[in-house]
């Protein structure tokens, strides 16, 4: 062979190699990058799911169950819904606390975090309160959407300060105040980035979620970024406690996962 051409070839072989070696790295990377971010000071959080039951929570085994480490919520298209459906924590109430968790949902999932949130009497397994959204397409996810009550008070990108002001038209009632599926009296205080570009953080896989909730601030965090954060000054509808519980949505078949679920109380 040619000297040159011989060097031309190891060069070529050599770069393709460096090549290599940087993408089976990335590839590693997003495989820990949940895991190690979900189970950073994990000595200060206390495990809320074993992996192997749903002993400590309670929902309908016909769309919850536990697998290989993971909680699973899932619909079939013999087992729709008619109704929100969630699987709800047994062992507290939590007031002040941060929640670590990784989840992963499918295109066409919607599901959510509720926290500080009531247990309906009327409806077997529904919740009522501050909710993380989740969902398959990435629209809503990050924002905090109030279940069953003011609907959305910040969307992806917002930190928003929420009062107690009722529409005149409506004196007293909650559905009053909302327009567009969004309660009215908020104001956005600041931008926490733009809503798209931050979607691009959001993995199709494996996510890692935090909140942080703290007196009457509420942050999501996902993947290490602060996707929305409320200030709730509203004295009359605000929740200092309650239930923690997970969500699968009416609609098409879907699976929503979490695990390496972890609680902090403050």
């Amino acid at each position: 062979m040619n000297y040159k051409k011989r060097n031309l070839h190891i060069s070529l072989f050599g770069i393709l190699f460096i090549f290599f070696l940087m993408a089976c790295g990335e590839k590693r990377q997003d495989k820990k990058e949940a895991a190690v971010d979900a189970g950073a000071n994990m000595d200060e959080f206390e495990l809320i799911f074993d992996g192997s039951s749903l002993k400590g929570w309670d929902g309908d085994d016909t769309y919850w169950r536990a697998e290989n480490g993971v909680l699973i919520g899932e619909i079939t298209p013999e087992t729709l819904l008619k109704t929100n459906t969630f699987i709800i924590w047994q062992e507290g109430q939590p007031s002040n606390f941060e929640l670590k968790l990784e989840f992963r949902i499918s295109e066409n999932g919607n599901s959510g975090i509720n926290y500080r949130s009531e247990r309906l009497d009327t409806i077997p397994f529904a919740l009522r309160g501050y909710q993380a959204d989740i969902d398959g397409q990435h629209r809503y996810t990050g924002q905090n959407y109030e279940e069953r009550k003011r609907t959305t008070l910040a969307y992806r990108g917002e930190r928003a300060a929420i009062s107690t002001q009722i529409n005149a038209d409506a004196p007293g009632s909650l559905r009053g105040n909302i327009k567009n599926n969004a309660w009215q009296s908020r104001d956005i205080i600041a931008s926490l980035g733009d809503i798209d570009s931050l979607k691009t953080k959001i993995n199709k896989g494996w996510n890692v979620c935090h909140l942080i909730v703290r007196g009457d601030n509420l942050q999501h965090y996902v993947n290490g970024v602060l996707m929305s954060e409320v200030i709730d000054n509203d004295s009359l509808n605000r929740k200092s406690s309650g239930f923690l519980g997970f969500q699968v949505h009416v609609g098409p078949p879907m699976k929503v996962e979490y695990r390496n679920i972890r609680l902090k109380q403050l």
